[in-house]
């Protein structure tokens, strides 16, 4: 038999992150001493009164088919969360619960992007937004931004990218991976020259929103005229430590909302019912139920930013949100291993991968070769070792 997949296929690649923590945790089945320091994934357990509700739900028998796009009493209690955290007013019908923001921001973009379309993603951009956007057949359109603006798309460049096929503008604020947060004077300069491009609909993924250490998260839903254009994709996975309960949501205009459900209905349907149950919970404590693992995270932003910057050719910025670093490591390009030449992010983190038992992810992959991404979802000492053995593998690099 021909072993032939589809050339829908074909324009997918792995996701960086999951390649690299797949090859961790084989060094490390293998006997390695790895740190990893790759997945986007809190190291904290579901709040307890999250958990309850979910254990209730199995009691109360939630476990047969749910309505494609969720619950109704669910999808209300997300209304009250954007209308309580965000200043947004929805209606349950506007909300599609999915399994997982990954799904949401997939409905999205199959909904709305033909081929030939252009989607425009600040770089650094989630892995996924790219080949998101090649499997819908669009086009990307990369706007770089650097660590000297941290990371942020300008108003300016908005304007620069924007043409008469661009049918997407993504903004991801608290960012995955740089940690960057947009103040809400650079969402209003942003809604500003979005409202000049009527076809362009803005995706706002907002899923590190109760990981901001600014206490000033911004929506770009918020800004006048935008509620109309702006799909709002949010979870639980990150602010609520529920990764394994698989649930993300998009907040949208009717006609979005509609079409998603459309789509969804013959992917997946709705999703767990138990999950949806937990997720109620989750939104009506909001932030309060993970102010404990924000503070640690802030904390160890603190101690891996510190640690980084007194490492020579690693130049750190401090981010607002999430729990990433993404530092500029191109003043080490060019220097050698035993194994080659430094070229580009994704080569230092294949080195550090073998010669220190770090595993990281290179800016490669998120459209940002001259940085590499490092996740603080570890224990202060875990944390503290992995700096120590980044530093003497820079250290050995020659000239």
């Amino acid at each position: 038999m021909e072993s032939q997949t589809s050339q829908l296929l074909g324009r997918l690649s792995e996701s960086a992150t999951i390649a690299m923590s797949r090859k961790a945790r084989e060094l490390k089945a293998a006997g390695r001493d790895i740190i990893s320091l790759s997945l986007g994934e809190p190291d904290f357990d579901t709040p307890q009164a999250i958990k309850a509700a979910g254990i209730k739900a199995i009691e109360e028998n939630y476990t047969h088919y749910p309505p494609v796009p969720g619950y109704a009493d669910v999808r209300q209690a997300i209304c009250d969360k954007l209308n309580r955290d965000n200043g947004l007013a929805y209606g349950p019908h506007q909300i599609v619960i999915s399994t997982g923001a990954k799904q949401s921001l997939m409905n999205v973009v199959l909904s709305l992007v033909d081929p030939g379309d252009e989607v425009i993603l600040p770089t650094p951009y989630w892995v996924s937004y790219a080949d998101m956007t090649n499997l819908a057949g669009g086009k990307v359109v990369a706007v770089e931004t650097g660590i000297e603006q941290d990371f942020k798309m300008t108003a300016s460049q908005l304007r620069n990218a924007l043409t008469e096929k661009t049918r997407i503008v993504m903004v991801n604020s608290p960012n995955n991976p740089s940690g960057s947060v947009y103040t809400q004077e650079e969402m209003a300069a942003l809604a500003e020259v979005l409202r000049e491009h009527p076809k362009a609909i803005a995706i706002s993924d907002e899923i590190y929103e109760y990981i901001n250490f600014t206490e000033a998260h911004a929506s770009l839903a918020t800004q006048p005229g935008m509620m109309a254009r702006t799909v709002t994709v949010n979870g639980v996975s990150k602010g609520f430590a529920m990764t394994g309960w698989r649930i993300g949501y998009i907040a949208a205009p009717d006609w979005i909302a509609a079409a998603c459900t459309k789509l969804q209905g013959q992917f997946t349907s709705g999703a767990s019912g138990i999950s949806q149950k937990a997720t109620e919970r989750a939104m009506q404590g909001g932030g309060s139920l993970s102010a404990d693992m924000k503070a640690a995270f802030l904390k160890r932003r603190d101690l891996v930013v510190a640690g980084l910057a007194a490492i020579d050719g690693i130049e750190v910025n401090v981010p607002q949100g999430a729990f990433y670093i993404f530092p500029d490591v191109s003043a080490l390009f060019g220097k050698k291993h035993a194994g080659g030449t430094l070229n580009s992010g994704q080569d230092l983190a294949l080195y550090l991968l073998e010669a220190a038992d770090v595993a990281t992810v290179g800016g490669d992959a998120f459209g940002s070769p001259n940085c590499m991404r490092i996740s603080y979802a570890a224990s202060e000492a875990q944390l503290n070792e992995a700096i120590r053995r980044i530093g003497n593998a820079i250290a050995d690099l020659t000239e």
